[in-house]
């Protein structure tokens, strides 16, 4: 398969790692952290970005369809991050609900 963008086998950035927190130095984990950001937390301020999206490509469809903006790229492409922004917090959600159930199955 092609790689139109050039990021296969061009010796990159790598993959996206997680940031670190604390002075655990290089081999420090995220969650090695007591004082860092809880699961609830930064799932809560996922979900806000994501209505951030939603409500900036309502309003971007908005603007197109009164002829406020003559834009349309601008709306596709805030409406586009809104669903993309959506699906991830889905497969997150569809996730946690797996992990759950499999937690659920365990015997004790």
């Amino acid at each position: 398969m092609a790689d139109p963008v050039g990021l296969i086998g061009s010796g990159g950035a790598g993959p996206i790692q997680p940031p670190m927190r604390g002075t655990g130095g290089a081999n420090a984990h995220p969650e090695a952290d007591p004082n860092g950001p809880s699961f609830r937390d930064v799932f809560m301020d996922t979900l806000r970005q994501a209505d951030a999206l939603q409500q900036d490509a309502t309003k971007a469809i908005e603007d197109l369809a009164t002829g406020r903006s003559s834009d349309p790229e601008s709306a596709v492409l805030a409406a586009k991050k809104a669903e993309t922004a959506f699906q991830m917090i889905q497969s997150l959600r569809n996730k946690v609900m797996q992990a759950y159930e499999e937690v659920k199955q365990m015997r004790v």
